[in-house]
């Protein structure tokens, strides 16, 4: 019995790194970009669900509280940035370039630290003047692709 879930086990870790790698490879690579822009969406994600489910000052609802759809709308977003990411991945692959990826996770991770930077807002905390001339630099690298 024991063998069996042991094999079991390998079985289903081995199926993940295989699909982590494909995945991987579909959205361009496994870079520090991509980590980052991972990284943030799902600080961005939780840090949502803090502000509307223990602050109740989400924008999302009336009463600023968890709203089951506004947290499907925003796993939704999350998966079609994604989508938009392997887009940009195989337009590099067919214009044989290695830039389009790139502006767009960039663009991308520029939207999450706002968005990060909103719901920290939304918490009460100051930003710090680093974060707000990180942005500004990163919206600035964003456009000049």
């Amino acid at each position: 019995m024991i063998v069996h879930l042991t094999d079991t086990k390998a079985v289903l870790m081995g199926g993940a790194a295989i699909a982590g790698g494909a995945i991987s490879q579909a959205l361009g690579g496994w870079d520090a970009a991509m980590m980052t822009l991972l990284i943030f969406m799902a600080i961005d994600y939780v840090s949502g669900l803090i502000v509307a489910g223990v602050f109740h000052s989400s924008d999302k609802s009336e009463t600023g509280a968890l709203n089951s759809i506004a947290c499907w709308q925003g796993l939704l977003k999350k998966g079609m940035t994604l989508v938009i990411v392997l887009v940009a991945a195989r337009l590099d692959i067919v214009l044989g370039t290695a830039f389009v990826r790139d502006a767009v996770v960039v663009a991308y991770i520029v939207n999450e630290t706002i968005s990060i930077i909103e719901n920290a807002g939304l918490m009460g905390l100051p930003i710090p003047e680093a974060i707000m001339s990180a942005i500004e630099q990163l919206q600035g690298k964003g456009d000049t692709h």
